[in-house]
């Protein structure tokens, strides 16, 4: 679902990062492929072990030295940015170069799970935004203490003038989080990649630092990457999703139509087991049984038929389904659609073509 509009901040095409290790070579992301536009959110969502963040540091180069990362990853720097370069391709750039140091935390900041383990205990939050502000957007210390405290004050930070002297500790967790938005939206970047950014936080905390960052991405036009296991905040927050698993793309749609006719078994198994309202109190949530596999050595076929009820011996474990179109604007990475049939080539076994093996249709919609 690829864009070269003018709107379109950055795509990823054909994103692959394996890690080499001592049991073999584990496969992290898996030939990803999208794009983020001007003013939207993706929510990049799946169980741990999926994949997600080790996209996000595949975005900004810093896997760990002995990865191997291929494929494109194209970011349209903003006009005052780009110099001479215009869109660049990421993965050309020396991870360690001035370049890519100017995009990190300039045209795409990174929003932590932890704040506390982001920021550093020894200097003040204020320092450590001036820091940034001194690399990219001005030289002088006064105004970037005065761009700083504005900054404080736009993500609700009281008494901003006594907080920004203030150490990491002696803030509450809502307000290191709100802190490490003002941080990361200090130097207006294009794309804000926010990893997990609530989950640390009580339910309260969380939707207000939800709506912050709504507010604040209206305010700056920004791109987000939204990564979550949690597709309750997905729901509210993103316009756009793709569901991962065992570093793949299984699904990927507009919020709306994922959650009006979820295509994925994947995906279906994790709308299940969100709590629905109208549904009885102490009603069992249903579970995806299994876990997600180490992707050492995958082998050929579909990365979820080991959980699968729906998978077709003979097919799903032999051949890796392609991500297809299957409803305009609805990709998805199964074989019970024909379309991702045709785009592998192949037909469904005949002993299962009216039953697959759970021997019912995966429907449409969720409970």
């Amino acid at each position: 679902m690829s864009d070269s509009s003018n709107n379109t901040v950055l795509e990823v095409a054909d994103l692959h990062t394996s890690i080499p290790t001592d049991d073999g070579l584990l496969h992290a992301i898996r030939g990803i492929d999208f794009s983020i536009e001007k003013g939207r959110t993706l929510g990049l969502v799946g169980e741990s072990g999926c994949g997600k963040s080790m996209t996000a540091y595949s975005i900004l180069r810093l896997t760990p030295d002995r990865a191997q990362v291929s494929g494109r990853i194209t970011l349209h720097r903003q006009p005052e940015r780009q110099g001479d370069m215009g869109a660049v391709d990421i993965m050309t750039l020396p991870p360690d170069g001035h370049v890519m140091r100017d995009i990190r935390g300039g045209d795409i900041a990174l929003v932590f799970q932890e704040p506390m383990t982001a920021f550093s205990p020894v200097h003040t939050v204020g320092s450590q935004m001036i820091e940034a502000l001194l690399l990219h957007r001005t030289s002088d210390k006064n105004e970037a203490r005065e761009l700083a405290i504005d900054m404080l004050d736009r993500v609700g930070i009281s008494n901003p003038r006594q907080r920004i002297d203030e150490y990491p500790h002696q803030l509450s967790g809502g307000m290191r989080q709100r802190v490490m938005i003002g941080l990361a939206l200090s130097c207006e970047p294009s794309l804000l990649i926010a990893d997990e950014p609530t989950t640390a936080l009580d339910v309260t905390i969380q939707a207000q630092v939800l709506d912050l960052m709504a507010e604040l991405q209206e305010q700056f036009g920004m791109a987000m990457l939204y990564i979550t296991h949690d597709l309750g905040v997905i729901a509210e927050l993103a316009d756009d999703v793709a569901v991962m698993y065992l570093g793949q793309i299984v699904e990927q749609t507009s919020v709306q139509r994922l959650f009006d006719t979820p295509l994925h078994p994947y995906t279906q198994g994790l709308l299940r087991s969100m709590p629905q309202l109208g549904n009885p109190s102490r009603m069992r949530l249903e579970s995806i049984e299994g876990t997600v596999p180490i992707p050492i050595d995958v082998p050929p076929g579909c990365a979820f038929f080991n959980r699968c009820k729906f998978a077709m011996k003979g097919l799903c474990d032999r051949v890796t389904p392609p991500l297809a179109e299957v409803e305009p604007g609805h990709l998805a990475r199964c074989f019970l659609y024909p379309p991702v049939l045709d785009a592998a080539n192949v037909s469904r076994p005949e002993a299962t073509i009216e039953h697959p093996v759970a021997g019912s249709d995966p429907g449409r919609g969720h409970a």
